[in-house]
């Protein structure tokens, strides 16, 4: 009977030694794991929490840990990535929304100081304002729909299209401009008609943005290339020229909110710096893709893609 009571004494004993050795291991982790965070905290460092541990609550402590560490780097990099968009966007819009006005204002001044101009120049000039005015409505009315995509106020309802239809009547509606430049239109469109889940209002603006895109920007290339293809999957629409090209940099931020870019061909995406932008926020929002492959003078393509509804 002694000997039983020894052993659960010894027993008890190596117990209450193995917890006092587990609590003591485990509150060393947890004070380097407090100390990791703190110093992390005032330094804002990106180093992950390494510890060595046979303690799975610790070690699933850390796992979590660490992944917020990582959504936290990672909010902190598309906050600075906004912070800056946004900081060009201001200077863009005072930029865009100066010209205009400075040249209405001029205008204006005018009038006011040559009481005695003649009918014909005073059309002349009305009709200045008026085309800058127009300009004015145009820009607001591009950040208004910029500001109500991103937010999720706008509405696109989607519906069966016909993407062949609806490509052909965009690219006549080019057509004497076009013909003015002397450029060459390839056009591959399937003769029976191909659907796709979208919004053809809003397929209009898309290929309306993406062809005068081409045809202004591209148009040295004398060619401007019309696409339909599709698998069982999904349908693509690809818009290309033969123009000057994109850089393989820029191609990876054409379609970011104000992005102006410095190569001749890339005026196609100063001033406002929205048209890209909205173009590939609606493809989002008909839950469909958009890229750019960009080789100079050879091939420049805007390709999109939507789900395909089998006719």
């Amino acid at each position: 009977m002694i000997a039983v009571l020894s052993c659960v004494i010894i027993a008890l004993f190596i117990c209450i030694i193995y917890q006092y050795h587990s609590k003591k291991v485990r509150d060393k982790d947890l004070i380097y794991i407090t100390n990791k965070l703190e110093l992390r905290t005032r330094s804002r460092s990106s180093e992950q929490i390494l510890i060595v541990s046979g303690d799975k609550q610790i070690i699933g402590l850390l796992i979590q840990l660490n992944h917020l560490i990582d959504d936290s780097l990672e909010n902190s990099r598309q906050f600075k990535k906004m912070e800056t968009s946004m900081k060009r966007m201001l200077a863009n819009v005072s930029h865009d929304l100066k010209t205009p006005l400075t040249v209405i204002a001029g205008y204006i001044e005018m009038f006011q100081n040559q009481p005695q101009i003649n009918d014909q120049e005073r059309v002349r000039l009305l009709k200045q304002v008026h085309t800058k005015s127009l300009e004015l409505i145009k820009l607001m009315n591009t950040f208004f729909d910029l500001a109500k995509l991103e937010s999720g106020d706008k509405d696109v309802p989607l519906e069966k299209v016909n993407l062949t239809e609806i490509c052909k009547n965009n690219i006549l509606l080019f057509y004497e401009w076009i013909q003015t430049k002397g450029l060459e239109v390839v056009i591959e469109i399937p003769d029976k008609p191909i659907f796709a889940l979208g919004n053809e209002e809003e397929l209009n603006r898309v290929l309306d943005n993406l062809i005068s895109n081409a045809i202004r920007y591209g148009g040295d290339g004398k060619i401007i290339g019309l696409k339909i293809f599709y698998d069982e999957t999904y349908v693509y629409v690809e818009i290309s020229d033969r123009g000057k090209g994109i850089n393989e940099t820029e191609q990876e931020r054409v379609f970011e909110r104000m992005v102006t870019l410095e190569e001749s061909r890339n005026k196609a995406f100063q001033g406002s710096g929205l048209g890209l932008t909205i173009t590939k926020r609606l493809i989002e929002k008909m839950q469909g893709d958009i890229s750019v492959q960009s080789r100079p003078y050879e091939k420049t393509a805007f390709t999109f893609s939507l789900k395909h509804i089998k006719g």
